[in-house]
């Protein structure tokens, strides 16, 4: 089972009129690149490891950064979601990391040290 990602019929008919359809000659490999390029978002892969079947991986690259440059990203967020907030009040990953009080880069035995003479040991 291939674990790429590529844009289903229905995906593709929303955002394919939300692209810019400027220059010459025409881009023809938009569906592939833009397949790579949220394959790559969802693993959090580098650019470079982007698999061949996207196409070339600084290609892929590109379009993302030209793209977000010009706000065509929040545009076709907008489209797709309805919402109209502006891109610095939008929150796409609310996730946030706990760590452990022992991961603060005490040295070894030092933490257990301070926390027996807090406790009174």
């Amino acid at each position: 089972m291939s674990r790429l990602f590529w844009l289903n019929d229905e995906q593709w008919s929303r955002i394919e009129p939300l692209l810019p359809h400027y220059g010459s000659p025409p881009r023809v490999d938009d569906r592939r690149i833009l397949s790579g390029i949220v394959h790559v978002l969802r693993c959090g892969s580098r650019w470079c490891d982007c698999p061949a079947e996207y196409g070339p991986y600084t290609t892929v690259y590109n379009r993302f950064n030209r793209w977000s440059r010009k706000g065509i990203w929040q545009s076709i967020y907008a489209a797709l979601t309805g919402d109209g907030r502006t891109h610095r009040q939008l929150l796409a990953d609310s996730t946030h990391i706990k760590a452990h009080r022992s991961a603060a880069g005490a040295e070894k035995g030092e933490q257990c040290q301070a926390i027996g003479r807090s406790r009174g040991g």
